[in-house]
């Protein structure tokens, strides 16, 4: 799923292409796509692109008349610059400066699009999470003890944090030192600095290295670099010791035991079921 980097790039990308550009056309080939009915889609038509902005992972095109275009790319939704309709298009907006198009790959259509008029339809939009650029460590610290979650949970909470999902947040923990499976609760003052640092660190850099693209073609939530998400069974880049993983439902947390956890390895919800006692209990326990 695009997260703030990711997000950030795009639109940023799309400001130098429409910003200030007239939107002439949008045409949906899916019908799950459009999750609003009032004000009608056709409403859009003919109207000059006023802004891009962000709302957590969402994308905002802001036009004429107080109309706002709000995309969410979920996991599989990608955007392409004068895209030509395949199989895997699920719309296409064409501007007087060219064609933007939105696809989904695979067969589950999460993507999704809403027109909403007024600034406060815009706002009722937002989960509520607060952008971690914009609070200090002690706004941070307070969002993060709000709820008494794992960390990995609260990083990916969007009415917690804005922005952040599931690669990032593996990321981040990994910069910190820090375990997915922590409880807000019981971190330290040092602890919650040292999460705030890594989490703005971690944002800005990844930020800074995919704004070298043209267009963001290539978004993926497994990017060369990446220390340990998506790097299950690789030496980590900090000690070498193989990176770990806890899968659950779609998803799975990558860490390294020996940075994060003491040397502990988590346990997974089905194959530590599974092996049982023959689950390894440390790092050097692994063959």
């Amino acid at each position: 799923m695009p997260e703030l980097p990711d997000v950030t790039v795009y639109i940023e990308s799309l400001e130098r292409r429409i910003g200030g550009a007239r939107l002439e056309k949008i045409s949906l080939f899916n019908p799950f796509l459009l999750r609003t009915a009032v004000p009608p889609i056709g409403e859009a038509a003919h109207r000059k692109v006023l802004s891009l902005s962000r709302i957590g992972k969402r994308i905002v095109i802001s036009l004429e008349g107080d109309l706002h275009l709000v995309l969410h790319l979920m996991i599989a939704g990608r955007l392409h610059w004068d895209g030509k309709k395949t199989r895997n298009t699920l719309a296409l907006f064409e501007f007087d400066r060219g064609t933007l198009s939105l696809t989904e790959a695979g067969t589950r259509r999460r993507a999704s699009l809403h027109l909403v008029q007024g600034e406060a339809a815009l706002r009722a939009m937002d989960p509520g999470g607060v952008e971690v650029f914009a609070v200090d460590v002690a706004g941070f610290a307070s969002r993060l003890k709000s709820e008494n979650h794992t960390l990995k949970r609260a990083l990916t909470d969007p009415r917690l944090f804005a922005g952040i999902g599931n690669a990032y947040s593996d990321e981040i923990l990994h910069r910190a030192k820090l375990s997915p499976v922590a409880l807000t609760k019981d971190l330290s003052s040092e602890e919650i600095e040292r999460l705030y640092r890594s989490t703005r660190e971690t944002l800005e850099e990844w930020t800074e290295k995919l704004r070298t693209e043209a267009f963001p073609e290539k978004v993926t939530a497994f990017r060369e670099g990446m220390a340990v998400h998506g790097r299950y069974g690789k030496p980590c880049p900090v000690c070498g010791a193989p990176v770990q993983r806890i899968v659950y439902a779609e998803n799975e947390t990558n860490y390294c035991a020996r940075c994060q956890t003491g040397g502990r390895i988590l346990a997974d919800r089905a194959l530590s079921r599974l092996l049982k006692k023959s689950w390894p209990r440390s790092i050097d326990e692994l063959p």
